[in-house]
């Protein structure tokens, strides 16, 4: 299995913790996670500019089309995690590059056609649904439960490093040489999909490995408390829906409110400033995040979002600067939790788990999108773009503690705590049941 090389073990740590050293296929992946999206970067956060400056669309199609492409993107990561169960995650991996890179190069013809380019962007938006589900399972697959934090949050880190770089090394090239910029990507992701084929495969498994010493509950874990209960936590899924609709309040109308009241320059300064900290602190609280209990996760988590976009509300460079660190800590403890409370829960392999997580965020930004821009609308009318921020905030404390517990009462009551044997797939190909 590719995350356990011969003579390479997980190693014992000062304090009595357990640290990873990632193996070459997992620290390939890792490098290939900050090469994806440098590349994928580079020209996404511009497809408004291209779509309606060069290419003539109306603002209404764009923000449809964008829309829908992201839908596609977070929701189809179902649709890769069953792909992986069935036919590996190294070939699920292979299939994504494949398709992805089949979407940047039909750009470069695209560039003449609205239409060809919105079917080069859902090509590269089917990619990249394919293909995430398949990457987090191959690097946690084999790794012991104590182990998963770190990789996840490594993991986390080089995807940010990449969103950091991506929009300022393509910036000099989007309007004037698209073209080149295009098949630039192309080549690059053409590169690192031959690179995963080198990669030795690794089986679909469900199986979580102890930590070496390991013994007792887990610390974030009610032993008394079914899992999808109030006092477990709440499902990781409805949890991961609200956690994304408040985050991506944040994430689409900052620059709306920020913009006028700053400079572009500055607002570039703050997303790359949280891009920073992301890369930094995740891994650094990685193993603090995985030692909270779920409910306390989501009480720091929850929390942060709410007091950054209270902050935000009230105006200023300091309270957006202070608001996006409170939102950044908030994202770092909900969305490493999230994943690890739902790999925990579930019988599934890690590929389908990471699907529905993908889904569940999809919901959520989907939600945030539609809701946002009616709410943010409502408060630009009323002359006070301030109480936007101000009822964000409040969903953040609300929302949580009025859906979480309602859904939890639901899975039990309809039976969706219980779990049951998944069929997955074999060395040999062939299914087998764990």
């Amino acid at each position: 299995m590719a995350g356990r090389e011969r003579g390479r073990g997980p190693k014992r740590g000062a304090g009595g913790t357990w640290t990873t050293r990632p193996s070459g296929p997992r620290s390939f992946l890792l490098v290939c996670s900050f090469l994806i999206t440098l590349g994928s970067f580079a020209v996404l956060p511009y497809m408004s500019v291209l779509l309606h400056q060069r290419l003539g669309l109306g603002l209404g199609t764009v923000g449809v089309v964008l829309a829908v492409a992201s839908l596609v993107q977070f929701s189809g990561g179902v649709v890769g995690g069953a792909l992986a169960r069935r036919i590996g995650l190294r070939a699920t991996m292979l299939v994504a590059l494949a398709v992805r890179t089949a979407g940047f190069a039909a750009f470069v013809p695209g560039l003449g056609s609205p239409s060809a380019a919105i079917g080069a962007l859902f090509l590269v938006s089917c990619g990249a649904a394919l293909y995430l589900p398949a990457n987090k399972a191959y690097l946690v697959e084999g790794a012991t439960e104590s182990e998963r934090p770190r990789l996840l949050s490594a993991s986390g880190s080089a995807f940010n490093a990449g969103i950091a770089l991506g929009p300022p090394a393509a910036a000099p090239f989007v309007l004037t040489s698209p073209g080149a910029l295009f098949a630039g990507v192309t080549a690059l992701f053409a590169v690192v999909g031959l690179g995963h084929a080198l990669l030795p495969a690794a089986t679909v498994s469900t199986a979580v490995t102890a930590a070496p010493g390991a013994s007792g509950p887990r610390k974030d874990k009610d032993p008394a408390a079914p899992a999808g209960s109030p006092g477990a936590g709440g499902p990781p899924f409805v949890v991961t829906v609200l956690s994304v609709y408040v985050f991506m309040f944040f994430q689409h109308y900052l620059a709306l409110y920020a913009v006028p009241r700053t400079s572009a320059s500055f607002y570039g300064g703050v997303l790359m400033g949280y891009a920073c900290l992301l890369v930094v602190a995740q891994p650094l609280l990685s193993e603090w995040i995985a030692g909270l209990s779920y409910r306390r996760a989501m009480r720091v988590g929850f929390g942060a979002m709410a007091a950054g976009t209270a902050v935000i509300g009230a105006g200023g460079r300091a309270g957006i600067g202070v608001g996006a660190a409170l939102i950044c800590l908030g994202e770092i403890v909900l969305f490493l939790k999230n994943d690890l409370e739902a790999l925990a829960r579930s019988s599934a392999a890690p590929a389908v788990v990471f699907g529905r997580q993908r889904l569940a965020a999809g919901i959520g930004a989907f939600a945030s999108g539609v809701i946002g821009g009616q709410l943010y609308g409502v408060a630009e009318d009323l002359g006070t773009a301030h109480g936007f921020w101000f009822a964000v905030s409040l969903q953040a404390l609300v929302l949580p503690v009025l859906l979480v517990p309602l859904a939890g009462a639901v899975r039990r009551r309809y039976g969706g705590s219980r779990t049951r044997p998944e069929k997955h797939a074999a060395p040999d190909g062939g299914p087998r049941r764990t």
